[in-house]
């Protein structure tokens, strides 16, 4: 019973990783442009993983897309790759889950379940490592341009995305975790076979037994002259 809660448990913790690392992909505010050290904003730069923006003070917000996906930085290819990669691991995580977990009817056998929740386990903390690089990777050349003393281009801060990112792939590895560790619970769960059938049939043979030995015994038998 323990073993099935905590696969439910995980199965909840990592699809919601997994809902939120998808939802960074289409996500406009990876980096938004910084207001340190100005006086007066006039304009909000702001970009993803696909586009760069710019939104003026009157709110209105013109976008290019990246013109060539091989002109672009080494960085944001890279992190293109680790995040499709972490939501396609995750798909097929979810997929092995729900073959794995004992509250479910398909799968095959006790043992054969075990394994299919492990896998997913490790699927899903694949994923999790997936999101996490691609994020910290993004991160990294964010807060480099910003410490850069010597780079005089616009400089950016971390949006929101990385942190629903960085979220999401924490709870994708705690939730393989999980996964993983079921597989440890339902080899220390013992096996008992019963055998009710037999054991009533023994019993009920004893029972009768002992009362047939009773009924023809002689010198257990009175009659109404014995008191007489």
């Amino acid at each position: 019973m323990a073993s099935t809660a905590s696969e439910i448990i995980a199965f909840m913790v990592s699809i919601s990783g997994w809902v939120l690392v998808s939802s960074t992909l289409p996500t406009d505010y990876w980096k938004v442009s910084t207001i340190d050290g100005t006086v007066i904003t006039t304009a909000t730069y702001w970009a993803n993983l696909w586009k760069t923006c710019v939104t003026d003070s009157t709110g209105v917000s013109n976008c290019k897309d990246f013109p060539s996906m091989l002109a672009l930085d080494g960085y944001i290819q890279a992190c293109r790759g680790l995040m499709i990669a972490a939501v396609s691991l995750g798909f097929f995580g979810s997929i092995f889950a729900l073959f794995g977990m004992k509250c479910t009817k398909v799968g095959g056998s006790d043992k054969a379940k075990a394994k299919i929740a492990c896998l997913a386990g490790i699927v899903f903390i694949l994923s999790g490592l997936c999101s996490m690089t691609g994020c910290s990777l993004y991160a990294n050349k964010i807060t480099t341009e910003f410490f850069d003393p010597l780079f005089v281009e616009q400089k950016y801060e971390l949006g929101a995305a990385l942190f629903i990112g960085w979220a999401g792939a924490s709870l994708c590895i705690i939730g393989g975790i999980i996964f993983c560790f079921s597989i440890s619970d339902n080899n220390k769960t013992p096996r008992y076979a019963y055998n009710g059938a037999t054991s009533v049939m023994s019993s009920r043979t004893k029972y009768h037994g002992g009362e047939d030995f009773k009924t023809t015994n002689p010198s257990k038998q009175f009659d109404k002259n014995a008191y007489v």
